[in-house]
C-alpha cells in the first residue's frame, strides 16, 4: 500500500506565502500537504477553467487554520482546524494565514486544473 508524508513527497512547490508537497499514487489519486503563511484568495488563478472555477474534487483535513470554498450559486463553506471536508468541482478557495491542510484528489483532474493555475500564476508574476 502506498504512503506519503510531507518529507517523503516526490514533488514540492514553494511560492511566497505557500508551501506544498505532493505524492501521486498508482490508481489515480494524489495527496498534497499544504501550508499557507499569508491569506490567499485563489479565485483569480482558476480563470480559463469551466465557469472560472476549480474542476477537481478534493477530500481534505484542516490541521490548523481555515479554508473557505465558494460555489457558483454564491454558497460558501468554511472549514477550520480539526474539520474534514469534501469540495466538489465548481469551487474557488480562499485560504488563510497559518493554515495547514492535507488534501486528496484524482491525479488526472488535478493535473488539468494545475496546468491552468500554474499558467495564471506565471502571468500574474507570482511564480
Amino acid at each position: 500500500m502506498p504512503k506519503a508524508s510531507k518529507t517523503t513527497a516526490s514533488e514540492h512547490m514553494e511560492l511566497e506565502g505557500y508551501e506544498g508537497h505532493f505524492e501521486h499514487w498508482e490508481g489515480g489519486y494524489s495527496v498534497g500537504f499544504e501550508r499557507y503563511t499569508a491569506d490567499a484568495d485563489l479565485a483569480p488563478f482558476f480563470a480559463g477553467l469551466p465557469d472560472d472555477r476549480c474542476q477537481c474534487p478534493h477530500w481534505g483535513y484542516v490541521i490548523k487554520g481555515k479554508v473557505t470554498f465558494t460555489y457558483a450559486d454564491g454558497h460558501s463553506e468554511t472549514y477550520e482546524g480539526g474539520d474534514a471536508y469534501y469540495a466538489p468541482p465548481g469551487h474557488t478557495p480562499a485560504i488563510f494565514d497559518g493554515t495547514e491542510l492535507v488534501e486528496f484528489h484524482p491525479t488526472d483532474e488535478l493535473a488539468k486544473t494545475m496546468e491552468v493555475v500554474e499558467r495564471n500564476i506565471a502571468a500574474a508574476g507570482a511564480a
